[in-house]
């Protein structure tokens, strides 16, 4: 067969496929128009049902709203309504009320004009009273009131100072016998033993050869003792003796133990003093350590911080009118927890108070101003408790008490100290106490003499029986309490008792 009839029968047969194609995509297309269209008819008449429900349901809402806010509004008129009515009544008593009041208003304003006239009339009749009186009494009015008034006055002051005197001694009954209870169970309690000490740092030598070898050649040894030790030492005549001198005891202690070292050693030259001091300042140390550590034992007070144990210690070489501070502070401590227990206080912070209230008294020649300052100072910046810190703060009254505890500590503190045998007072402070005492009572009118006995536990004041009367006596005595309780200071109490005696003396013929 020719080539051109081939491809003519090819592009015949081609072109008829596309055309039989185009033919059968058109009917395919058609068929899915139809289909499409059917199914929007289908979805518009689903539209327009459910277009339908949802216009019923609107309205069939619209209705219960509507009915809702109608029976809403019903009750809001009925609620008003007897609101209104309510309202009417109150304006109808408030009506009668107005009407009741002002009729009061006028009888009142009636009785006021009587009393008023009647006044009047008093007064007319008491001016012709004391016009009569006057002339009877030959005194003026004036004069006559200044009379009573000074006689009332007198009166007054009497029955005052008689019911003071009454209400004074029923409080003291009772206070005297619950705090006699509170402190002897306390006293029972501790029952420590106690004895005054008189701390003098004096070393003892072997022989008065021992004098020479101290001061040593043109004084070196002494002078490097003192300069290692910060105290002074004096060689004098007393035989076989060498006194130490210095204000600090805890430096006193280091030098008397370095030199008995020296003395039992025998060796005494410059290098060998430096090395003893040492020595004995690293045993001081250990003794100040252990003594804090065992007084807080015996206190029951665990817990404390190095630095307040260490300085706790130091009181071990010093002491008050004789009184070693260190067995005083552990008395205190436990006095303070007997009482505290039996008036219901804090007995961890009075035991702690009463251990730690001489602690200003480890630095107080190195710290200016008074030792219970410093111990609250010391407490405070080591955080302890703040009743603690009142209680330190305020043993000696010098701050006002913020705690029960507190004034526990300070009585803990005076029944420590005022024991028999428990502090040691020089002849010269004692006769300087008692001429305050005296000097004190004789400085109010009235008294004739005074007497300090009882080694100034107790004045006694005599009065001039024509300027002081029995109830003034009980004045008298409360305000010389006052002004030694302001002006001295003293462990325990001062009695002041008043004495005035009247003599009456006639002779028989």
């Amino acid at each position: 067969m020719d080539t051109p009839v081939v491809v003519a029968v090819a592009l015949a047969a081609t072109v008829g496929g596309v055309v039989l194609g185009m033919v059968v995509r058109s009917l395919w297309a058609s068929q899915a128009i139809k289909a499409a269209q059917a199914e929007a008819r289908q979805i518009e008449a689903e539209a327009r049902a459910r277009q339908k429900e949802l216009i019923l349901e609107a309205k069939d809402e619209k209705l219960r709203l509507q009915r809702e806010a109608e029976d809403e509004a019903r009750a809001k008129r009925a609620e008003l309504s007897a609101l209104e009515r309510r309202l009417l009544q109150r304006d109808e008593q408030l009506d009668q009320r107005a009407e009741i009041l002002e009729a009061r208003d006028r009888k009142l304003i009636e009785r006021e004009r009587e009393l008023e006239r009647s006044r009047e009339e008093v007064a007319l009749a008491h001016q012709e009273q004391v016009a009569a009186l006057e002339r009877v009494a030959s005194l003026s009015a004036d004069e006559a009131k200044a009379m009573l008034l000074e006689a009332i006055r007198d009166e007054a002051e009497h029955d005052a100072v008689r019911v003071a005197r009454a209400i004074e001694r029923k409080a003291r009954e009772e206070a005297n016998e619950k705090a006699r209870e509170v402190i002897v169970t306390a006293i029972q309690r501790v029952a420590a033993d106690h004895t005054a000490e008189h701390t003098v740092s004096v070393v003892h030598l072997p022989s008065d050869e021992m004098k020479g070898r101290i001061i040593g050649r043109e004084g070196r040894n002494i002078r490097a003792l003192e300069q290692a030790t910060g105290v002074d030492l004096i060689v004098d005549d007393t035989p076989e003796t060498v006194v130490i001198s210095g204000f600090d005891p805890v430096r006193r202690e280091i030098a008397r133990l370095a030199l008995t070292k020296l003395i039992q050693d025998g060796r005494i030259h410059p290098g060998r003093i430096e090395e003893i001091v040492a020595k004995a300042r690293a045993e001081v140390d250990l003794v100040i350590r252990q003594a804090g550590e065992q007084a807080a034992y015996e206190a029951g007070v665990p817990g404390l911080p190095p630095e307040i144990v260490k300085l706790l210690g130091r009181l071990k070489y010093r002491t008050s009118y004789g009184q070693n501070v260190l067995n005083h502070v552990v008395e205190t401590s436990r006095l303070a927890a007997v009482i505290a227990a039996e008036v219901g206080a804090d007995v961890q912070a009075a035991k702690m108070g009463g251990l730690l209230h001489d602690i200003g008294k480890a630095v107080d020649h190195e710290v200016e101003g008074p030792h219970a300052a410093i111990g609250a100072q010391i407490a405070q910046r080591h955080n302890l408790p703040m009743k603690v810190v009142n209680g330190i703060a305020a043993h000696h009254q010098e701050v006002e008490y913020a705690c029960i505890e507190a004034p526990i500590v300070q009585i803990a503190d005076a029944i420590s100290a005022s024991r028999p045998g428990a502090r040691g007072e020089s002849t010269e402070t004692y006769l300087k106490r008692l001429e305050e005492l005296q000097a004190i009572a004789e400085s109010f009118p009235g008294v004739e003499r005074s007497f300090a006995v009882q080694a100034g536990r107790e004045v006694r004041i005599l009065v001039r029986p024509e300027e002081i009367d029995d109830l003034t006596a009980m004045r008298l005595a409360r305000d010389i309490v006052k002004k030694i309780e302001e002006q001295l200071t003293y462990p325990g109490q001062i009695k002041v008792t008043v004495i005035r005696e009247t003599r009456a003396v006639e002779y028989a013929k």
